[in-house]
């Protein structure tokens, strides 16, 4: 504290809040900054005594604190979120969100200040550098301006929308698609005609929404278009503040499972050379987040079954039909050591075991084309026993929402997926592994050059494209999180 004006770090504080353009002009953060710059000058100014000038600076010092906690830590009460997992636990429901502290705390950022680093300098550095968190950033920004305009109107109508016909409410959908930055490159007619400019805006909202892009508007892309922005601005906020507690792994290659969105990113030096439709984990077996890294690649596969799943799906199975794992591959073995005796499906009393706590019987699922695994499985060490395999169900590809798994993410491409390994891999020559592949015999690749694997769970999100993106909240971890949500 100065006898003529604030100390540098406090001056540096009040300049930061009051530049910071991801928080509202109503938010208490930045109620306070301008009213403590206005107690300052008017101290200042007219001589005000120390004590009132400590007691400026001491409030300003809380200030520091609350701002800090924002910047580094977000809004997500994550302690009340894990209580909320573990209700569902008792429905039957394992979800799991594993978080990675922040690497600053606000007492080693203002330790970092004090040692002469600028305060500024320092919360940008604090800032996440991956899951593309500054384009976020920026995305919220721009929805803070459209909110402050007004914002966009509701659409009103009945029916679908198609190209190339006419309906009144078309120059409304025109300003709507426009104000979200969808509808660009052409000049606005005054026209009713649904035509091909604004066809190309709406397929780039269904992209940017994870919807059927198609042009035709229906009832779930009305939907979308309806969202406020005030709504969309809480997404955005929300997942950046996930994005601050995701493993921040700097490395030179990763892999991001985005669960909401079914998709698999492999990047390079910051840059997209690989991505493919992934399969995750169904409501009722949600896919958990979290990071690891793929130490392992296995050729052929088998499925050694879960002790859950056993219960759940294949006892009832057998229940009626003696013969049904058989029918599938699938072996059942009286222990679980090499020597382990191999029984018939009828041999057993399967009642006793539908919901007992022990389950002496291993069941797996030989190594072939019917393995639910397919034919490669990529393993990264985990306590949920989640990885990223093949599948014979290609059909469900081609589905938009892709929630089928028991928890693990099955892979549109996995052999392609194979082949961007071995381009780093001297430990994989992929063309024997395709050879092999053509067999059942199984193989085990152990990675030189491992890679991390970070399963996120972002509804909004910037691709690589730079383009904002939104999702279906499909395991309702949003509306969770933001029920306790703290609003700076």
């Amino acid at each position: 504290m100065g006898e003529e004006h604030l100390s540098t770090t406090a001056e540096a504080l009040l300049d930061e809040i009051g530049e910071d353009k991801t928080l509202s002009d109503l938010s208490p953060l930045k109620q306070d900054a301008f009213a403590f710059r206005q107690q300052a000058e008017s101290l200042y100014i007219t001589e005000g005594t120390l004590k009132e000038k400590i007691r400026l600076e001491f409030k300003i010092s809380q200030l520091y604190w609350a701002y800090a906690k924002y910047r580094l830590y977000g809004g997500i009460d994550w302690r009340k979120f894990d209580l909320q997992l573990h209700t569902l636990k008792k429905r039957g429901i394992n979800a799991a969100w594993v978080t990675y502290r922040p690497e600053f705390t606000p007492i080693s950022l203002l330790g970092q200040v004090i040692s002469g680093n600028g305060l500024s300098e320092m919360f940008a550095k604090s800032k996440p550098h991956e899951y593309h968190y500054d384009a976020l950033e920026q995305a919220l920004c721009q929805y803070r301006q459209i909110a402050n305009q007004g914002g966009w109107k509701p659409l009103f109508f009945r029916g679908r929308l198609k190209p190339g016909r006419a309906y009144k409410i078309i120059p409304a959908l025109r300003e709507r698609l426009r104000l979200s930055g969808d509808y660009q490159g052409c000049e606005a007619p005054e026209s009713n005609l649904y035509d091909t400019c604004l066809k190309k805006a709406v397929i780039r909202f269904q992209k940017r929404h994870g919807l059927v892009a198609k042009g035709v508007i229906g009832k779930t892309t009305r939907k979308a278009l309806n969202v406020p922005v005030e709504v969309r601005i809480k997404t955005i906020q929300l997942n950046l503040d996930r994005i601050k507690w995701l493993h921040q792994h700097h490395a030179q290659r990763s892999i991001t499972i985005n669960i909401p969105a079914f998709r698999l990113f492999f990047e390079e030096e910051g840059v997209l050379i690989q991505t493919m439709r992934v399969i995750t984990g169904r409501i009722k077996n949600p896919t958990p987040v979290f990071s690891n890294i793929v130490e392992t690649i296995v050729l052929n596969p088998s499925w050694n079954i879960p002790k859950s799943i056993i219960q759940k799906e294949m006892i009832p199975k057998l229940l009626r039909d003696p013969n049904a794992m058989a029918k599938r591959g699938i072996e059942i073995h009286k222990g679980w050591g090499k020597n382990a005796m191999k029984i018939q499906g009828g041999a057993v009393d399967w009642t006793r075991y539908r919901y007992s706590k022990i389950m002496p019987f291993h069941f797996a699922q030989v190594p072939g084309y019917r393995n639910a695994l397919g034919k490669v499985k990529f393993l990264f060490p985990n306590r949920f026993s989640v990885y990223m395999h093949d599948t014979p169900t290609k059909r469900l590809f081609k589905r938009n929402i892709r929630a089928f798994s028991h928890g693990c993410i099955r892979l549109q491409k996995p052999r392609e997926l194979l082949k961007t390994f071995s381009s780093f891999n001297d430990s994989i020559d992929f063309q024997k592994s395709q050879k092999r592949l053509k067999g059942n015999k199984k193989a085990y690749l152990k990675l030189d050059n491992q890679v991390p694997v970070d399963i996120v769970y972002l509804t909004a999100y910037v691709d690589y494209d730079g383009v904002l993106n939104f999702r279906k909240d499909i395991y309702g971890y949003d509306k969770m999180q933001l029920r306790f949500y703290r609003n700076w």
